[in-house]
């Protein structure tokens, strides 16, 4: 019988077998150390991390390590951050914080709107850019929060342009009082809050309690004295209570938009209602314009009103009304008090 291997197969095989154990030994012992993508370094920095994590607005030129550890950076990707910092890298557009070491993309896009850049740091189109040198800004003086104009936030370097208008509404509408309240503003960063507190000064307003605001009686200015009254605010009171003819309740600031809920539990303690100052309808007599003006008269209701008061001619008190299926009982309520039913006589029967 022929032999499967001859003589110099079986030699060339016997050299060849250790040779290859020897190069998979080799493999396995010579192994690459994990990538910061790995599994491994994965879990390594999740056991690293902060237990609670608070997400705010950040500059990464500026914050130091608790604050990227209050954000949930494991410590050595905290580390990592400030490294790159030190070595004289400055993060001109949010996208550099992803080039840090140790930096997966899963943390960036964590990270990403929160990232706010300085706009000592930032980088400047070349559209925007000019040969003159950057003006220094102004060293900041005192100032009254409820008048400082927005050209004077930004020429102490506070805000940008669009920031310093965004907080200058944003005090016209909802009023500031205090510090808790200036860092409310969306477009305050706590850093930006902490330089201005040396500065601001915050309007002494009347005792509430000692001299209360007539609601029915109040112009633009005496509702803006109202500590949460801002001018749009006080705007939108004024047209509302045009449209009713006068507030019977204080309870009813709470049906207009720009008062927020938040607002009206500072206002309510600061004025008062004098309801014989309303203005009433004559609802046997109003014309459809005067009625379809009154924010509790919707479409629905002034329709069925005005055919049934050309069938019937009107009506005694706003009872006959809600049998009558003109007004539910909770629309009568509110209605009633703007209501006066002037010269109706019942047909004869």
């Amino acid at each position: 019988m022929k032999p499967l291997f001859s003589d110099r197969e079986l030699r060339g095989l016997v050299v060849f077998l250790p040779l290859a154990g020897l190069f998979i030994v080799g493999a396995l012992l010579v192994r690459p150390r994990p990538k910061p993508e790995s599994v491994e370094w994965a879990v390594a920095m999740a056991e690293e991390r902060a237990e609670s994590v608070e997400l705010f607005r950040f500059d990464p030129n500026t914050i130091d390590y608790e604050g990227l550890r209050r954000l949930g950076l494991a410590k050595r990707e905290a580390v990592s951050l400030l490294k790159y910092r030190a070595s004289g890298k400055v993060f001109r557009i949010p996208e550099d914080v992803a080039t840090c070491y140790g930096f997966s993309d899963s943390l960036y896009m964590r990270l990403a709107p929160y990232i706010r850049i300085g706009r000592e740091y930032a980088l400047v189109p070349a559209s925007r850019r000019s040969e003159r040198p950057a003006r220094r800004p102004l060293e900041p003086e005192p100032f009254l929060v409820d008048t400082v104009s927005a050209l004077y936030l930004r020429a102490i370097g506070a805000l940008s342009k669009r920031q310093a208008e965004a907080f200058v509404r944003w005090r016209d509408l909802r009023g500031i009082r205090d510090m808790e309240e200036l860092r409310a503003c969306y477009v305050v960063s706590d850093s930006v809050a902490r330089a201005l507190e040396p500065y601001v000064r915050f309007a002494e307003r009347p005792d509430p309690v000692e001299r209360p605001v007539e609601l029915n009686g109040a112009d633009s200015a005496a509702l803006v004295s109202v500590f949460g009254i801002g001018a749009r605010s006080a705007a939108a009171i004024l047209r509302y209570r045009e449209r009713l003819g006068g507030f019977c309740r204080v309870e009813q600031l709470a049906e207009i938009p720009q008062v927020t809920e938040r607002n009206y539990e500072m206002i309510v303690k600061q004025i008062v209602c004098d309801s014989c100052k309303i203005r009433k309808i004559d609802i046997n007599f109003a014309t459809p314009d005067a009625l379809a003006g009154h924010p509790y008269i919707p479409p629905r209701v002034l329709r069925k009103l005005l055919r049934q008061r050309q069938l019937k001619g009107g009506w005694r008190d706003v009872e006959e009304m809600t049998v009558e299926g003109i007004l539910t009982r909770e629309e009568a309520a509110r209605l009633a008090p703007y209501l006066r039913f002037d010269g109706y006589e019942a047909p004869e029967q």
